[in-house]
């Protein structure tokens, strides 16, 4: 062989022997990966724990439950309940209060009936509470109330009456009852009379002897712990996100398991 051609040979030589150690190279990394599992996903973004609330009493709808019968519960407000911002009817808070319940308590059978009306606040929900809730034989109605009168800057004395007078109108019913207040978001922060209306559904709930499940106390909470309320509310600054509906969500069904599930005796008192 002359020598160019023995210069040729020896190139290509040395290529080759290049290109099969980057082949072989690459088969060990292919391995490593493969043999490594899949890549980690990223956990997702747990809900705030609960802070201590009071517990809630639901005779009506734990009788229906230890009779094995279908608890129905309504949901009446406005656009949180209704479900504004939410990526689809599946994560409004209805729609996950339904199926977390199903999901805690396998051997009943729960359908929670969502009639929220976006911009309504005491006096028109009042209006409709009769055909929208008390006809339907409910033995439970979350009663979702107050932000738009805060944004409106309602009358706190006629807010008082006008909840009061729904509340009872329940009670006659033999329905059990939760109010719901506001939602920590800036709209409503701004509204000069969202601490009023809140306190004032308070009152009501404590001189009714009726459930409140505070989301503005419970907000407060989980800001504290340093969950801020930007993280749950939507891009309007006013509505809850997805997240937002479903951490508010599963902390409002585990008190309301709890109403059912607890040993008799050790629920709240009317």
């Amino acid at each position: 062989m002359d020598r160019g051609r023995r210069l040729a040979h020896h190139h290509m030589m040395n290529r080759c022997s290049r290109i099969n150690r980057v082949l072989q190279t690459c088969a060990g990394a292919a391995l490593a990966i493969c043999t490594a599992g899949p890549l980690r996903a990223e956990s997702p973004f747990a809900c705030p724990a609960d802070p201590s609330m009071q517990p809630f009493n639901l005779p009506h709808l734990r009788a229906a439950v230890d009779a094995r019968t279908e608890g129905l519960i309504v949901a009446i407000g406005s656009s949180s309940t209704e479900g504004a911002m939410a990526s689809d009817m599946a994560h409004t808070y209805p729609a996950i209060l339904q199926a977390e319940l199903n999901k805690a308590i396998p051997t009943a059978q729960f359908a929670v009936v969502n009639r929220g009306i976006g911009g309504q606040d005491a006096p028109e929900e009042l209006a409709r509470l009769d055909t929208d809730a008390v006809a339907l034989h409910p033995q439970l109605v979350i009663w979702q109330v107050g932000a738009n009168g805060a944004m409106r800057k309602a009358d706190p004395v006629l807010f008082h009456r006008l909840v009061v007078e729904g509340v009872n109108r329940l009670h006659k019913a033999n329905i059990d009852v939760i109010l719901m207040d506001n939602q920590r978001s800036p709209r409503v922060l701004a509204a000069s009379e969202h601490l009023v209306l809140e306190d004032a559904l308070r009152d009501v709930a404590q001189e009714t002897h009726e459930n409140l499940f505070s989301r503005s106390r419970l907000m407060d909470t989980w800001s504290a712990e340093g969950a801020k309320p930007s993280l749950f509310t939507a891009s309007d600054d006013l509505h809850h996100n997805d997240l937002g509906y479903e951490c508010v969500t599963e902390s409002l069904s585990r008190l309301i398991v709890s109403a059912l599930t607890a040993p008799v005796g050790q629920s709240a008192s009317r």
